[in-house]
């Protein structure tokens, strides 16, 4: 199987960033910047009928580039064990754990405002860009 994976489908991993099966790690690393560089959405504002289109190329490319440039799943991309699907939900799960850390500290910082703001009538943690 030529690197088709579960998405056998769709176009492959590495039709999508344009490079060979055997392509090496630097090739494909070039690849990818060339590609993240030309369909970057942000290059597409002004045309908004193209910037639907970039913002999908450029998922696709993001998607391709993170299997590619991971040893371990490019290895198990090219014999078609890798799921997609897992990866998200890994990526996802990690997501919920930011989430709980970064409230967690939201709520010392209030606790600790509590502190500051009773002791000295300024409050530290008033601007919630602080702790984004």
């Amino acid at each position: 199987m030529e690197g088709g994976g579960i998405k056998s489908t769709f176009p492959s991993y590495y039709e999508i960033l344009g490079v060979a099966v055997d392509s090496s790690a630097e090739k494909i690393r070039r690849a990818y910047h060339k590609l993240a560089m030309k369909w970057h959405p942000d290059r597409w504002t002004k045309d908004p009928l193209r910037s639907v289109e970039a913002k999908r190329r450029f998922q696709q490319i993001q998607e391709a580039y993170s299997v590619l440039s991971d040893q371990r799943k490019r290895s198990m991309y090219d014999v078609g064990l890798y799921d997609t699907e897992e990866d998200e939900r890994w990526f996802h799960s990690w997501l919920r754990r930011e989430e709980r850390k970064s409230n967690t500290a939201w709520r010392s910082c209030r606790q600790w405002s509590m502190i500051w703001f009773t002791s000295s009538n300024q409050n530290p943690c008033s601007r919630t860009d602080q702790w984004i």
